[in-house]
């Protein structure tokens, strides 16, 4: 599902650097794509169950739009060629969703990742040497998303404390929550990321920035996002079970989601940088490791353990010599 909504957001970041939102047609098709994405939202709980027709139908809206927009949007003919071959994949995978609204279990699940494959591949094997890009917007508007996602881990908190008694160890685990997210802030908004901009802009428009921009931001930035949503679900299970061991799967999302945010993060600075920070990839494998501890460990322990990881992180970063890894 993250994945789905995640490629036609991106593609919804690459056409704001294309179309003159001045126009009528422009605001008309965007307040359309609006509607039809908030009918997908509301779809999302029963996505795989009683609502899979309403989602895909709604999703199916939302890509059309996509291309309608880019149709109205701009008078720049290699634009409009660029859209052109956007049009096959925006259909097929939508459709493919409405087939897999007949299915249930295993068999609509193949067909989900028929679905996705279309996209992903399609965008990686499709040529996008048309589009123009503003490398400032698109940077701004990833990191944007990075904020939101990091926010809604800390609303995770207030949900996994709904209805239970705040005691010590809730306390405790709410303020370790707030301290991993802001040390996951303070690690991807640093001077480095004002760099990968700069490779952006130096790179030759066209193919290369295109490229650029869709492997590191496009492509990179959903694990890296995906991160953000496993650690928030490994919190918000913290919250419930202070004084008791994770599950497993609430172990590996709490660990494992920290782990795959800064694997993700060295990812895409180094296709831009051409760099890969040590610290960072030391701190992953090292939040993976924590896996372990955290499947026996009470869970409040496990939480504690992520946040000194990321607290560590912070501080050899702030403290060390400017431009070493």
């Amino acid at each position: 599902m993250l994945a789905a909504i995640w490629w036609a957001w991106a593609a919804y970041a690459w056409l704001t650097n294309e179309v003159d939102g001045e126009r009528r047609g422009v605001r008309l098709a965007i307040v359309g794509a609006m509607i039809a994405m908030l009918l997908a939202s509301l779809a999302i709980p029963g996505a795989f169950e009683q609502d899979a027709l309403l989602f895909a139908l709604a999703y199916l809206g939302v890509r059309v739009m996509h291309v309608v927009l880019f149709a109205a949007g701009t008078e720049h003919v290699d634009v409009r060629v660029a859209a052109a071959a956007l049009a096959p994949t925006a259909v097929l995978a939508p459709a493919l969703l409405i087939v897999a609204s007949g299915f249930d279990g295993v068999a609509q699940t193949l067909i989900w990742i028929a679905a996705l494959a279309v996209d992903y591949i399609g965008g990686a094997l499709r040529g996008i040497g048309g589009w123009r890009l503003s490398p400032g917007h698109f940077a701004e508007r990833h990191g944007l998303i990075v904020i939101i996602a990091l926010g809604e881990s800390i609303v995770a908190i207030g949900v996994g404390a709904e209805g239970i008694a705040l005691h010590a160890g809730e306390l405790a685990a709410a303020a370790l929550g707030v301290i991993v997210s802001a040390a996951l802030w303070w690690i991807y908004f640093d001077p480095a990321l004002d760099r990968v901009e700069e490779a952006l802009e130096h790179a030759a428009p066209g193919r290369e920035r295109n490229v650029m921009a869709r492997d590191a931001f496009s492509f990179l930035h959903l694990p890296l996002v995906a991160g953000i949503v496993l650690l928030a679900l490994g919190v918000k299970k913290t919250l419930g079970h202070v004084d008791k061991q994770l599950d497993d799967i609430a172990a590996v999302a709490l660990c494992g989601g920290v782990a795959l945010y800064l694997a993700c993060d060295v990812a895409f600075r180094a296709r831009c940088l051409g760099t890969a920070d040590g610290r960072r990839l030391l701190a992953a494998g090292v939040c993976a490791l924590a896996v372990l501890p955290a499947l026996v460990l009470p869970a409040l322990a496990a939480l504690a353990i992520v946040a000194a990881i990321g607290a560590a992180l912070v501080a050899a970063e702030s403290f060390a010599p400017r431009g070493t890894t």
